[in-house]
């Protein structure tokens, strides 16, 4: 699954990167997602397999730390990301005429340097405040990886305030980029709605079924892990849900983005094309 992942958004990187036909927006912010995809699962899953074949394994204090950091500012990203291809859904569903003069150029870059720099600017906060807490007493992480909570549950310091700074922070990264989607695709939905043909709105409910899937699916595991509370009997669930948008996600958004996307799949044909030409020369 982690070879496929990769093999998959590194293909869609490539083909965003290299064909003519992929140059609008929403592929440009597809791309970006693909890259977030990419080292979400790298900084995670090959030290996840070495835990589950050795049945445990150590990880240096540095190391813990270093995946925990890149792991919030990877999903803050991605939260932000996502925000981001929704807006780009409803210019060009609400206002298609706007389109093309408010989402430019120049706009697509200042929304993904936004999304990654915003994202790990506010988890450094985070980091700062863990790095000032004193561990110790037990060292051993009952997950597999370096997620905060667990890695909290081991503090030996008050970590109220650290509680409490998390509930802030989930506010401007997943709380409110989760209304703008909401508040995007309410008014994608009237758009559609307002449509007289048949034809005419599943055309264009097409051109955002597949971010809406994955919005939903990335957004319901995410709210589900803050709302459980990790602690007693919740740390298993924790885990499965952790799996589903850490390694499940991952492999599936770009098999969600090519499934009924006539554009990605041409680029794909005329790419394979290519290379068979390539080679056969």
């Amino acid at each position: 699954m982690y070879s496929m992942t990769i093999c998959e958004n590194l293909l869609i990187i490539l083909l965003v990167s290299t064909s003519q036909r992929l140059r609008s927006p929403m592929y440009f912010f597809l791309g970006h997602l693909a890259l977030s995809d990419i080292i979400l699962v790298t900084i995670i899953v090959p030290k996840m397999l070495d835990v589950i074949v050795k049945e445990g394994t150590t990880m240096p204090f540095v190391g813990c730390f270093t995946q925990s950091y890149i792991h919030g500012g990877v999903v803050g990203a991605q939260c932000f990301l996502l925000t981001a291809m929704s807006y780009d859904r409803y210019l060009a569903i609400c206002r298609p005429l706007h389109y093309i003069s408010i989402m430019s150029v120049k706009l697509r870059y200042i929304l993904v340097l936004l999304s990654w720099g915003l994202s790990f600017m506010l988890i450094s906060i985070t980091l700062v405040l863990v790095c000032g807490l004193d561990f110790c007493g037990p060292n051993v992480i009952n997950h597999f990886f370096c997620d905060l909570a667990p890695v909290l549950e081991l503090s030996c310091s008050d970590t109220t305030g650290m509680a409490i700074e998390m509930i802030v922070l989930s506010i401007p990264i997943v709380l409110l980029p989760f209304l703008l989607v909401i508040i995007s695709y309410v008014y994608i939905f009237i758009t559609i709605f307002r449509i007289s043909s048949t034809a005419g709105r599943q055309k264009t409910f097409s051109t955002c079924s597949s971010h809406f899937l994955v919005v939903s699916t990335y957004y319901g595991s995410m709210l589900i892990i803050y709302m459980v509370p990790y602690r007693g009997h919740s740390v298993p669930a924790n885990k499965f849900i952790t799996l589903l948008y850490i390694v499940l996600t991952p492999l599936l958004n770009p098999v969600i983005y090519s499934l009924k996307n006539q554009e990605i799949q041409s680029s794909m044909i005329i790419y394979w094309i290519a290379c068979r030409k390539k080679r056969a020369l």
